[in-house]
């Protein structure tokens, strides 16, 4: 079988040896398509895979419709937005994501930012320290769990609201779980972001919740700009001097929250939950291996377009 990696920003060298050495060692031929300029460029490549590993590249229906062979796509990460599962479903083509493997990196840098708000982004005031504050995680999946173990590293008060309702797993993680959304931003200093791009979140963080928070609240998102209604934070940030909003996903709106709410936001210049060299590594590998294990065993254990 042909396993094609199409990645417009590659995987480390060190990533791509190892899924090169998965992938052949199980007897597959591994094809690189790396830092790919247009479309055209992945449309004829994927025209003889049968297998397909991205990162955040976009595979779309015509993507899939120029791929006749394809019978498996892994997303190397978490979300999996970018890839259309109603056209890969229609194709009989199985999506798979790669759970966890991001996760700590993620999670790590939730802390980088909040750390950087509490300190009012270093501006060279008195900020506030971490400890014994209040910290709620909003959806408490693979994220969520290393957020949680990074927190009671810092002596927080750790609770999480999941909206899948996993209320005992959050229990046997040692946190509290919160009925409610709104509980959740009513009674954290701290809130941080971990839900997908759902038809249900797209727009669902905004005014209503966010005004909820605490004096001196800090939201920090890792998640999706999708999630956030841009116009209704900018309205309760207008309304609510105190509170502020670090993110690892510019806004459409990002030149305007920077001037208006200068000091309060700050975003990363690109997506970079997953910059790491041991995410980058651990994700790439775990879809050659998912790929391997799809092809020998049929394994779809990790399949999101069920």
């Amino acid at each position: 079988m042909e396993i094609l990696v199409a990645t417009e920003k590659p995987f480390a060298a060190v990533a791509v040896e190892g899924i090169k050495k998965v992938a052949e060692e199980a007897g597959h031929t591994l094809k690189l398509l790396e830092k790919y300029t247009s479309k055209e460029q992945l449309l004829e490549a994927v025209a003889t895979a049968d297998a397909l590993i991205v990162r955040s590249d976009k595979v779309d229906a015509e993507v899939l419709a120029a791929a006749p062979a394809l019978k498996i796509v892994v997303r190397a990460g978490a979300g999996y937005d970018n890839v259309d599962l109603a056209a890969a479903t229609e194709r009989g083509v199985v999506v798979e994501n790669t759970p966890g493997q991001n996760s700590n990196a993620v999670a790590e840098l939730v802390f980088g930012m909040a750390l950087m708000a509490a300190r009012n982004m270093y501006d060279g005031t008195s900020g506030s320290e971490l400890k014994d504050k209040s910290i709620g995680i909003h959806a408490f999946g693979q994220v969520g769990r290393n957020v949680a173990r990074i927190a009671r590293g810092f002596g927080m008060d750790v609770s999480a609201f999941d909206y899948k309702g996993r209320t005992e797993m959050i229990e046997e993680a040692g946190v509290k779980p919160v009925a409610d959304v709104a509980s959740l931003y009513a009674g954290n200093k701290i809130v941080s972001l971990h839900i997908p791009t759902t038809p249900a979140t797209r727009g669902s963080v905004g005014y209503d919740l966010v005004t909820l928070m605490p004096k001196g609240g800090i939201l920090v998102n890792t998640a999706r700009k999708e999630v956030i209604d841009e116009e209704g934070l900018a309205k309760a940030m207008r309304e609510r001097p105190d509170i502020k909003y670090v993110a690892d996903v510019k806004p459409d709106s990002a030149a305007a929250m920077e001037e208006e709410f200068k000091g309060r936001v700050f975003f990363t210049p690109k997506k970079m939950g997953a910059q790491t060299s041991e995410a980058n590594i651990n994700a790439g590998i775990a879809a050659a291996r998912q790929i391997v294990s799809f092809f020998a065993d049929g394994d779809t254990r990790f399949q999101v377009n069920k």
